[in-house]
C-alpha cells in the first residue's frame, strides 16, 4: 500500500485517503488577463500540462482526512513521493529535490 505523507495532519495515511488534484503552481489569470485570452489561450490554459517523465510538482487533496490540499513532488516513473509541502510554500528547486532524495536513500 501506498502511503502520502500529508503536511496538515503531519502523518503518513493509505493512498485511499487522498486524490489528485492535478499539476501543482499553475497560476490562474486574473479577471483582465481573462477578458483579453482567446478561446485557444484559455484552453491551453485550462488542459495542457506538462507531462513530466520524473520528478513533479502536483496538488492532492486529503479529502478523507484533513480535508486539505497541498503539493507534494513525485516521481512519475517510480510513483515515489520525495516530499509534501503545504500550498503557498515555493516550488521547490531540481537541487533542493536532488538533496531530499540524497537524504532519503534514493
Amino acid at each position: 500500500m501506498l502511503l502520502i505523507h500529508c503536511p496538515h495532519c503531519n502523518e503518513e495515511r493509505p493512498e485511499i485517503e487522498f486524490a489528485y488534484a492535478g499539476e501543482a503552481h499553475i497560476a490562474r489569470p486574473n479577471a483582465a488577463e481573462q477578458a483579453e485570452m482567446s478561446d485557444e489561450d484559455w484552453s491551453k490554459f485550462m488542459f495542457i500540462r506538462d507531462n513530466v517523465r520524473g520528478d513533479h510538482a502536483e496538488r492532492w487533496w486529503h479529502a478523507n482526512g484533513c480535508n486539505m490540499f497541498f503539493n507534494a513532488v513525485r516521481n512519475t516513473v517510480t510513483d515515489k513521493f520525495t516530499k509534501t509541502y503545504k500550498i503557498g510554500q515555493k516550488r521547490p528547486s531540481a537541487s533542493q529535490i536532488l538533496k531530499w532524495k540524497d537524504q532519503a536513500g534514493e
